[in-house]
């Protein structure tokens, strides 16, 4: 908001008071939310912990990523991106491939080639109550197919960029792939009647593939949705005048 006259005063601690390019500009002053989870905590540390490691690299390794991430361009914002530094690119590849578990790399992984995603559609049942989230997967996920889903969402929702990593996908038995364990330990269970969506992605050497996105809306019980409604009472009927 632009402001022709603001107060300077120091210790008003509602309001941040800042010179933009048509005058003051005045906005609620806002620290943002800091839960510091064990999730947050580990990719802080992997985040740091790969950065001192880009320092105790050869120089022959450091000019191997810098010639490689010539070819990496950051995310977009606004529109706008940019060339990677081999700093930038050692710590996205070995903090992704830490996050599961995974050895880091020293030098450059070759392009990676990925194989066809597994996952094709996302399920969700409740039986008696028990609410199962599944993917179908006619063929073997292996061992890097990472998924990422949104907490409970509501039903009538197209689109959503919240995600968050719930793991790789478990082996699928009969073509079925269960991912309830690893919803419940990130969301909780789901709530009936609300929309999950789901990205599915194929990791290769810390890079991964453009996913797929699935959503699925959490049922009603199947017995509650079977049975029938109570009939309405009929009407009294009036006695004629006597």
């Amino acid at each position: 908001m632009k402001l022709k006259y603001t107060s300077h005063n120091e210790n008003d601690p509602s309001a941040v008071v800042s010179t933009g390019r048509y005058g003051l500009v005045s906005r609620r002053r806002v620290i943002p939310a800091n839960p510091r989870t064990k999730r947050q905590t580990e990719v802080r540390w992997n985040f740091a912990d790969q950065a001192r490691r880009f320092g105790h690299l050869t120089d022959e390794q450091i000019a191997a990523w810098n010639a490689a991430a010539v070819t990496h361009r950051s995310h977009p914002r606004q529109g706008q991106s940019g060339p990677l530094t081999g700093l930038h690119l050692f710590v996205r590849v070995n903090c992704k491939l830490a996050l599961f578990g995974l050895e880091p790399l020293d030098t450059p992984p070759p392009p990676p080639v990925f194989p066809e995603l597994a996952p094709q559609e996302l399920i969700i049942t409740n039986t008696a109550g028990v609410i199962a989230v599944k993917l179908v997967c006619p063929a073997d996920p292996g061992n890097n197919t990472v998924l990422r889903a949104s907490p409970p969402q509501s039903p009538g929702r197209g689109t959503c960029e919240t995600f968050r990593v719930i793991g790789m996908c478990p082996a699928p038995v009969a073509g079925f792939a269960d991912i309830t364990a690893l919803y419940t330990a990130c969301f909780g269970p789901p709530p009936v009647g609300r929309r999950i969506f789901l990205r599915a992605s194929t990791m290769v050497s810390g890079f991964e593939s453009l996913p797929l996105q699935f959503s699925a809306r959490v049922p009603a019980c199947v017995a509650e949705a079977s049975s029938s409604p109570k009939p309405w009472p009929a009407p009294a009927r009036r006695r004629p005048a006597s």
